[in-house]
């Protein structure tokens, strides 16, 4: 419980009305007076100018870290959503390299920002604009079944390709070299508790995934804390090192549902 209360305190942070003044207030409460440094190099951004689905918008980074250090943990931020920290993934494996992909819900247009963090404490960020067609997707109403969705909740399938692949800067394309990509597809309604049931008119308590544990042949990788800002049925994809043999998720939502699941990773 406190872990969920923590969770809520972090990723509902205040957005402010004004260009620019949302950005600064999420900033100053997740690094204070750190310095943030220009991700040029570091970190390139894949995502549409204008997204043609507000409630499932993918949004893609690759990262790689200066020489002579690592990656800790990178952070995707939608200023203007109402859970602006939208995903974090924390590397409890360091790497010197990290792609991710993820479908998001993309309230209105908003600024956004991913954040790298490095092993010797410094953050690097890149930033972007992504316009909307104002559908308000945290608020829309489910698109599927409610029945339907409980049944299936927590039900992941895992798939694994050979490579990074994505369209993405030219200068960090080397990050295809000697990594799996892997997409964990979950089965979860992504209840924002702002939508409303259409029956009962009334409003659909917050549900959505809170934890995604991903472990590497026995041993812990990475651990992604979610937001209302998943998509329904929200699909996961990111690196994972060419020379993992066995992948285990662990998918844990805000009301205490835990579902797992286990694939085998052919060798070279």
């Amino acid at each position: 419980m406190m872990r969920l209360v923590f969770a809520l305190l972090l990723f509902a942070l205040p957005v402010q009305a004004g260009e620019g003044e949302a950005w600064e207030s999420i900033r100053y409460q997740l690094y204070g007076d750190r310095a943030l440094l220009d991700g040029a190099g570091v970190i390139a951004v894949d995502a549409p100018y204008r997204t043609d689905n507000d409630s499932r918008t993918r949004i893609a980074a690759n990262v790689a870290a200066p020489a002579g250090v690592r990656i800790g943990k990178v952070s995707v931020v939608l200023d203007e959503n109402p859970m602006p920290v939208s995903a974090v993934f924390d590397l409890s494996e360091p790497q010197t390299r990290f792609f991710f992909d993820v479908t998001l819900r993309i309230n209105g247009p908003t600024p956004m920002h991913v954040l790298a963090e490095t092993t010797d404490g410094r953050v690097f960020v890149s930033e972007g604009f992504v316009k909307t067609s104002g559908q308000g997707a945290c608020a829309a109403p489910p698109g599927t079944d409610p029945d339907e969705a409980l049944a299936t909740l927590g039900n992941m399938m895992l798939s694994v390709e050979e490579g990074v692949t994505g369209s993405v800067s030219d200068r960090l394309a080397g990050l295809a070299d000697r990594l799996k990509r892997l997409d964990v597809d979950i089965s979860h309604p992504s209840h924002s508790g702002m939508q409303m049931d259409q029956i009962t008119l009334l409003f659909i308590p917050m549900r959505y995934v809170q934890d995604v544990q991903i472990d590497l042949d026995g041993g812990g990788y990475v651990d992604v804390t979610g937001s209302i800002s998943l998509a329904e049925n929200p699909r996961l994809g990111l690196s994972v090192p060419g020379t993992a043999r066995r992948v285990d998720v662990t998918m844990t939502d805000t009301s205490g549902t835990v579902s797992t699941a286990h694939k085998d990773l052919a060798g070279y």
